[in-house]
Protein backbone atom coordinates (compact mmCIF):
# COMPACT_ATOMS: atom_id res chain seq x y z
CA UNK A 1 0.00 0.00 0.00
CA UNK A 2 1.21 3.19 -1.07
CA UNK A 3 0.84 5.33 2.20
CA UNK A 4 1.18 8.75 0.77
CA UNK A 5 -1.59 7.94 -1.84
CA UNK A 6 -3.73 6.44 0.89
CA UNK A 7 -3.50 9.77 2.81
CA UNK A 8 -4.19 11.55 0.00
CA UNK A 9 -7.35 9.85 -1.32
CA UNK A 10 -8.58 9.61 2.43
CA UNK A 11 -8.35 13.41 3.03
CA UNK A 12 -10.38 13.85 -0.82
CA UNK A 13 -12.86 11.34 0.24
CA UNK A 14 -13.30 13.73 3.74
CA UNK A 15 -13.01 16.85 1.84
CA UNK A 16 -16.10 15.80 -0.71
CA UNK A 17 -17.99 14.37 2.48
CA UNK A 18 -17.29 17.52 4.93
CA UNK A 19 -18.57 19.80 1.87
CA UNK A 20 -21.98 18.17 0.90
CA UNK A 21 -22.72 17.64 5.06
CA UNK A 22 -21.43 21.19 6.08
CA UNK A 23 -22.18 22.95 2.73
CA UNK A 24 -18.79 24.34 2.98
CA UNK A 25 -16.37 25.76 0.12
CA UNK A 26 -13.75 22.33 -0.89
CA UNK A 27 -11.13 24.18 0.94
CA UNK A 28 -12.70 24.16 4.04
CA UNK A 29 -13.71 20.69 3.85
CA UNK A 30 -10.19 19.76 3.05
CA UNK A 31 -8.59 21.58 5.80
CA UNK A 32 -11.02 19.61 8.10
CA UNK A 33 -10.18 16.15 6.69
CA UNK A 34 -6.25 17.26 6.83
CA UNK A 35 -6.91 18.04 10.27
CA UNK A 36 -8.19 14.85 10.99
CA UNK A 37 -5.66 12.88 9.18
CA UNK A 38 -2.62 14.94 10.01
CA UNK A 39 -3.48 16.90 13.01
CA UNK A 40 -5.00 14.79 15.73
CA UNK A 41 -2.00 14.10 17.51
CA UNK A 42 0.13 17.44 17.88
CA UNK A 43 -2.10 19.75 15.60
CA UNK A 44 -0.79 21.61 12.15
CA UNK A 45 -0.06 25.25 12.36
CA UNK A 46 -1.22 27.95 9.77
CA UNK A 47 1.77 27.95 7.86
CA UNK A 48 1.87 23.74 7.53
CA UNK A 49 -1.63 24.18 5.91
CA UNK A 50 -0.86 26.72 3.51
CA UNK A 51 2.03 24.70 2.61
CA UNK A 52 -0.14 21.20 2.91
CA UNK A 53 -2.60 22.37 0.88
CA UNK A 54 -1.04 24.91 -1.49
CA UNK A 55 -3.76 27.59 -1.25
CA UNK A 56 -3.12 30.93 -0.38
CA UNK A 57 -2.43 32.61 3.06
CA UNK A 58 -6.12 34.09 2.97
CA UNK A 59 -7.66 31.68 1.26
CA UNK A 60 -6.47 29.20 4.36
CA UNK A 61 -7.29 31.82 6.82
CA UNK A 62 -11.14 32.80 6.15
CA UNK A 63 -11.74 28.87 5.87
CA UNK A 64 -10.14 28.35 9.12
CA UNK A 65 -12.30 31.16 10.76
CA UNK A 66 -15.00 29.68 9.19
CA UNK A 67 -14.14 26.06 10.79
CA UNK A 68 -13.50 27.82 14.34
CA UNK A 69 -16.40 29.62 13.66
CA UNK A 70 -18.48 26.34 12.84
CA UNK A 71 -16.82 24.74 16.00
CA UNK A 72 -15.83 21.89 13.63
CA UNK A 73 -11.88 22.68 14.62
CA UNK A 74 -10.06 24.21 17.32
CA UNK A 75 -6.52 25.57 18.64
CA UNK A 76 -4.11 25.56 21.25
CA UNK A 77 -0.76 27.27 22.25
CA UNK A 78 2.45 26.17 23.24
CA UNK A 79 4.59 27.90 26.01
CA UNK A 80 7.09 29.67 24.49
CA UNK A 81 5.64 29.58 20.89
CA UNK A 82 3.44 32.24 19.45
CA UNK A 83 1.66 30.14 16.86
CA UNK A 84 -1.56 28.13 16.59
CA UNK A 85 -1.75 24.63 16.47
CA UNK A 86 -5.06 23.82 14.79
CA UNK A 87 -6.86 20.38 15.76
CA UNK A 88 -10.29 18.50 14.69
CA UNK A 89 -12.85 19.47 17.33
CA UNK A 90 -13.26 16.31 19.56
CA UNK A 91 -15.81 13.91 17.56
CA UNK A 92 -18.07 13.77 20.80
CA UNK A 93 -17.97 17.91 20.16
CA UNK A 94 -18.65 17.49 16.71
CA UNK A 95 -21.63 15.10 17.07
CA UNK A 96 -22.83 17.38 19.75
CA UNK A 97 -23.70 19.80 16.63
CA UNK A 98 -26.22 17.09 15.41
CA UNK A 99 -27.79 16.65 18.85
CA UNK A 100 -28.46 20.72 18.77
CA UNK A 101 -30.20 20.26 15.50
CA UNK A 102 -32.62 17.62 16.34
CA UNK A 103 -33.04 19.74 19.80
CA UNK A 104 -34.40 22.59 17.34
CA UNK A 105 -36.36 20.50 14.71
CA UNK A 106 -38.37 18.71 17.92
CA UNK A 107 -39.34 21.96 18.96
CA UNK A 108 -40.75 22.83 15.17
CA UNK A 109 -42.61 19.29 15.26
CA UNK A 110 -43.51 19.85 18.47
CA UNK A 111 -45.19 23.01 17.81
CA UNK A 112 -46.71 21.47 14.72
CA UNK A 113 -48.33 18.19 16.35
CA UNK A 114 -50.17 21.00 18.68
CA UNK A 115 -51.22 23.17 15.62
CA UNK A 116 -52.21 19.91 13.66
CA UNK A 117 -53.96 18.63 16.30
CA UNK A 118 -56.23 21.65 17.06
CA UNK A 119 -57.02 22.89 13.19
CA UNK A 120 -57.53 19.08 11.44
CA UNK A 121 -60.22 19.18 9.41
CA UNK A 122 -59.84 16.75 6.81
CA UNK A 123 -58.16 13.33 5.92
CA UNK A 124 -55.24 14.74 4.55
CA UNK A 125 -54.24 16.80 7.60
CA UNK A 126 -55.29 13.75 9.87
CA UNK A 127 -52.64 11.44 8.12
CA UNK A 128 -50.03 14.75 8.37
CA UNK A 129 -50.66 14.77 12.19
CA UNK A 130 -50.08 11.02 12.15
CA UNK A 131 -47.21 11.08 10.22
CA UNK A 132 -45.52 13.96 12.06
CA UNK A 133 -45.94 12.26 15.48
CA UNK A 134 -44.48 8.94 13.72
CA UNK A 135 -41.84 11.15 12.66
CA UNK A 136 -41.08 12.82 16.35
CA UNK A 137 -41.29 9.11 17.67
CA UNK A 138 -37.92 8.53 15.41
CA UNK A 139 -36.19 11.86 16.11
CA UNK A 140 -36.89 11.05 19.92
CA UNK A 141 -34.74 7.48 19.54
CA UNK A 142 -32.36 8.99 17.10
CA UNK A 143 -31.38 11.86 19.71
CA UNK A 144 -31.06 9.07 22.21
CA UNK A 145 -28.79 7.28 19.91
CA UNK A 146 -27.18 10.46 19.29
CA UNK A 147 -26.50 10.95 23.12
CA UNK A 148 -25.51 7.24 24.25
CA UNK A 149 -22.66 7.75 21.36
CA UNK A 150 -21.40 10.95 22.18
CA UNK A 151 -21.00 9.60 25.66
CA UNK A 152 -19.20 6.75 24.72
CA UNK A 153 -16.78 9.41 22.81
CA UNK A 154 -16.58 11.63 25.95
CA UNK A 155 -15.56 8.41 27.64
CA UNK A 156 -12.68 7.65 25.14
CA UNK A 157 -11.63 11.38 24.58
CA UNK A 158 -11.34 11.72 28.50
CA UNK A 159 -8.97 8.16 28.70
CA UNK A 160 -6.73 9.11 26.19
CA UNK A 161 -6.49 12.37 27.94
CA UNK A 162 -5.93 10.59 30.63
CA UNK A 163 -3.28 8.24 29.64
CA UNK A 164 -1.20 11.31 27.97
Amino acid sequence: MDIKKEREEIIELYGNYFEKLYNISPLAARILGTLIIDGCKTGLTFESLVEKLSASKSSISTNLNLLLKMEKISYFTKTGDRKKYFKPANLSERLGNIIKLIDSEMLIIDRLVEYREATASCPEEKCNLENVKAYRTHIIEVGKVFSKTINNFKQIEINNNNNK
